[in-house]
């Protein structure tokens, strides 16, 4: 079959065809621009927004963690590492890092594999992990996005002694996860104040 040359086009294929495609360009041209200035202008997040991990602590400083990996068993995605270790009060070991008989010794997310679907929160008995609202997530290298503990703990508030000590707030742990504590944290001391 022979191609149609351009004589045998009608003349609403000649002319109109063309004036319309650039009616969309021409009707668009005066609106308002909806482009969002990303870097330099961040739109707040919805409340329940999914973002990046965060290790919770006590509030005397204890890391809630008790190192029990099911966030690990729970993660479809195979990102999260927890490798558990026994708390030690003696003499010559470390101290408390957290109210159970352990802590997460290691642990770690990988950003390049999680899917931030939050299964590992449901697991968590202590409500140790939880999401943040920071979506920000993109870097330039592979191994910057391995996050450790030292990255996903919370910052220490006022009031909160760094770990390894002994529980401030109650006597036994099973005070802690109920939450009812014998007195606030005491505030932390300076050598100044003394």
């Amino acid at each position: 079959m022979a191609q149609p040359n351009d004589q045998s086009k009608s003349l609403k294929e000649q002319l109109w065809d063309p004036v319309a495609g650039f009616g969309v360009t021409f009707r668009t041209m005066f609106k308002k621009v909806v482009t969002e200035q990303y870097p330099f202008e961040k739109m707040p997040t919805a409340p329940r927004f999914h973002g990046r991990h965060q290790l919770n602590r006590w509030p005397d400083g204890l890391e809630k963690c008790i190192g029990c990996e099911l966030c690990a068993w729970a993660c479809p995605a195979d990102a999260i590492y927890v490798e558990g270790a026994s708390n030690d009060e003696s003499a010559n070991g470390e101290g408390r890092f957290s109210p159970g008989e352990r802590y997460g010794r290691v642990y770690q997310i990988n950003y390049l594999r999680c899917i931030l679907c939050g299964l590992c929160i449901e697991a968590c008995p202590t409500r140790a992990l939880t999401m943040t609202n920071e979506y920000e997530l993109a870097d330039n290298n592979r191994t910057d996005l391995i996050y450790e503990k030292s990255d996903l703990l919370a910052p220490l508030l006022p009031g909160m002694e760094q770990p390894p000590h002994a529980m401030l707030l109650a006597d036994d742990d099973a005070a802690y996860y109920r939450g009812e504590f014998s007195a606030p944290a005491p505030a932390p001391t300076t050598a100044g104040d003394a």
